[in-house]
Order: structure tokens, then sequence, then C-alpha cells
């Protein structure tokens, strides 16, 4: 019989491309994989190799939204049979923390982000201090866990003693199409939501005439996205895609000639982040201008794979844009791919759960 690992993440599975490469992941392992999310009115309909399964919930957001999906979540894996459960961030870790202790399972834990110094927290204190409590109870009773980067990481070990492992959020390696690279698009993917520098993104392309800006994905500001654009009069320039499944994203972001990352240091959430849209730039050969994040610009700095941000201004960024789209083909991406793969990244999680199948 294989041993079954329950994960858990707080939205709604469909473009979390980390978690879907991790239950891959343990599946080609020899774990039977059951992935537990939730279910939104715009959630569309899921093919996995893997079980999955979402939850509809009452509350969309807020303290009732994270009580409700833990007190669930809680109750679904006490009764569930289980050898392992994997929690997702600090918000899937209190029902997976009391759930293994009252099953005497496996917990592992990977975080996602500094998840009490991002944006949304860091202007609230009483918020921050509630999950900071959380995780100031929690996270030193954990054995097993891993993060998204060596500075993260090391900021767990300076906090709280713990050894946290890295996997970094990168794709599969694979050969990558001869896409015709329109030099006049740009892109941005990931979240819609405060500190993103979208807000800059839009007020650049009032003086960008011939190029085109794509946005891709969700979140809490993205009507206030498209009043500014409509405001700038840039709303012909600007594309607002909305979500889109993991192949149809490769294919915008495999055409764009330049990928953005404008990040803002909001908390050490951010500042210490390594987004996956990096890595996904990456990997479609596409040059990246990125703000000067501490993971961010080691990357760069490393692989020669776009430029750092040098005047965060309007007019600071068009005279980058412009440069940059002069020679695109300078931008040499073979030994990042090589190197930063999930092939390559996926062995720490060999490391951290083949163990567990050998055990009785």
């Amino acid at each position: 019989m294989r041993k079954k690992i329950i994960v858990s993440v707080t939205n709604d599975i469909s473009t979390d491309q980390r978690v879907h490469k991790v239950c891959q992941s343990l599946q080609s392992m020899g774990f039977e994989v059951i992935l537990w999310g939730r279910k939104l009115a715009f959630s569309p309909d899921l093919c996995r190799p893997y079980k999955t399964k979402r939850m509809k919930l009452f509350f969309s957001s807020g303290p009732f939204f994270y009580l409700e999906y833990n007190f669930r979540l809680f109750l679904i894996l006490l009764f569930s049979k289980s050898h392992i459960l994997l929690s997702n961030d600090l918000d899937t870790l209190l029902a997976n923390f009391l759930a293994s202790k009252c099953k005497g399972v496996t917990l592992v834990y990977d975080s996602h982000e500094l998840f009490p110094e991002s944006p949304e927290l860091v202007n609230s204190p009483i918020k921050k201090k509630i999950w900071e409590s959380l995780e100031c109870w929690i996270l030193p009773k954990i054995k097993y866990s891993y993060t998204v980067s060596h500075t993260i990481s090391q900021f767990y070990m300076d906090k709280y003693g713990i050894s946290m492992k890295v996997v970094r959020n990168v794709p599969y390696l694979s050969p990558t199409p001869l896409e015709h690279k329109c030099t006049k698009n740009i892109i941005y993917q990931g979240g819609i939501n405060p500190g993103r520098g979208l807000e800059l993104a839009i007020e650049m392309m009032c003086f960008l005439d011939d190029f085109k800006l794509k946005i891709i994905g969700d979140g809490e500001g993205l009507n206030a996205l498209k009043k500014l654009a409509q405001k700038k009069g840039v709303e012909n320039k600007v594309e607002f895609l909305g979500r889109l499944p993991f192949n149809d994203l490769k294919a915008h972001t495999l055409e764009a000639s330049i990928g953005i990352l404008f990040e803002e240091t909001r908390g050490l959430s951010f500042e210490y982040s390594l987004p996956n849209k990096l890595f996904d730039y990456i990997h479609a050969d596409t040059p990246v201008l990125a703000s000067c994040l501490v993971e961010v610009k080691g990357i760069i700095k490393n692989y020669q794979i776009g430029e750092l941000i040098k005047e965060r201004t309007p007019h600071g960024i068009v005279k980058q844009i412009k440069e940059m789209s002069q020679k695109l083909s300078s931008y040499d991406f073979s030994k990042a791919k090589k190197e930063l793969n999930w092939q390559n990244e996926s062995q720490t999680l060999v490391g951290i759960f083949n163990p567990f199948l050998d055990k009785a």
C-alpha cells in the first residue's frame, strides 16, 4: 500500500504552479497524493494525475474565512487516512498542526513567503501580531520544513533556530519553442495586489507609444488598475487577461520580449521574495527588468538574463525598456535554464520525503 500524503492550500489550486509541481514529484516518488484547496465561483474544472478536492466556503476573505477554512480542514484531516500532512503557508498550518498531533502523523511545512511580513499585514499591527504568535507557537515544533529562498531560510534560522531546506519555485526544464518575439510586447504575470509596482507599469505606458503591456493574473487591485489605465489614457495599450491556465500563460510569456518584476520593498516578505515569474521569464528566453530585491538581484547579476531598475520613475523605466528592446539577442538564458529547473530543485524534496517511504 502506498503512503498517503494530504497536501493543503487556501487557494483554488488551478493556477498554483508550485503546489502542482510538488504534488507531481511526490507522486513520482511513489506516494498517493490528495490535494485540498477551495472552490471559488470562477474555479475551472481540474484534470490532474493526482487526486484534487476543493471545499466551498461561506466566507471568502478576512478572519472568518481563515477560521472557517482551518476548522473544516482540521476535520477533513482528522477523519481522513494519511501518513503525512503537507501544509502550504501559514494560513493552513494551524489545522495541519493540530491534526498531526491528534493523529500522530508527520507534518511537513512549505513556506512560500514570510507570511507575517506581507504588505497586507505590515500595515495592520493587530493582524500581524496574531499571525506572528501563531508562527512563533508552531514553527519551532516542526521537524520537516522547506521554503522558497535562501534569504527566508536564513531569516527563520535567525528567528527560531530552525533549519529550513530551500526549494525554489522554478519550472521544468523543457525545450523552448522557437516562438516569434514581439519586440514591442511587455508582460507581467502574477498576483495583482498592493506592492507589485503595476501602477508604475501603467504610468510608463504613457511614454511607450509603440509598446503593449499584457497583465496576466488576478487580485484585489485589478479594478483599480483598469481605472488607472483609463485615467491615463492607455487602456488601448494595456491588456488585462485575467487568470490563465499554465499552458495558455506560457504561450504569452514565450511571445513577450520583456518581462517585468516591479515588486516594491513593502515588508520583508517582498524584499526576500523570489517570484516564480522570474524563472518563467528565464525559461521562455524573455529578458527581465526587475526591482533590486535581494534574491532577484543575485539571480540577474549571476546569470545576466536581464536588468535591474536603475531609476524607479516612469521616464527611467521607459529608458531602460527601450535600451533592452534594442539588444534582446544579447541575453543568454542557457546556463540559467540548465541550473534553475525543477528537475534539479526537486532533488531536495526527494531528500525530505524519500525516508518516509522506507518507514513501516
